[in-house]
């Protein structure tokens, strides 16, 4: 049973791969820290709480709306992990472990808004 927004699947992954970006970002040059490394912490961050944020309303329209916006950070970050891999901040192997836990946090939040929409088209 969810009660929580951290028992939320979408989240879980989420919190993974963001814990994943901060940890792989340490390794950048020190003159990316106010440029790309806190930008992609910051998009990192920016999905697990859309998804907080999200749960905590009590509408589903307003869920979807924060549902919406983490998935749109999660699809900027996912550009910036294609950036850090051409300019060869990550190499293919970190930059595929990355995009594939980005593509399940991205299921499965598409599954999240998906189950929001089912509600509102009830009510």
């Amino acid at each position: 049973m969810i009660q929580n927004f951290t028992d939320l699947n979408a989240w879980k992954e989420a919190h993974k791969l963001a814990i994943e970006i901060y940890s792989v970002t340490k390794k950048f040059p020190k003159e990316e820290l106010f440029g790309l490394t806190s930008q992609m912490r910051r998009a990192a961050v920016s999905v697990t709480s859309n998804i907080a944020e999200g749960f905590g309303r009590h509408g589903y329209k307003e869920r979807i709306h924060f549902f919406y916006l983490s998935q749109g950070s999660l699809v900027e970050l996912k550009n910036q992990l294609l950036l850090s891999r051409d300019i060869s901040y990550i190499n293919d192997i970190i930059y595929n472990q990355l995009s594939s836990q980005a593509n399940i946090a991205h299921q499965l939040l598409q599954g999240l808004i998906t189950k929001s929409k089912s509600f509102v088209k009830k009510s």
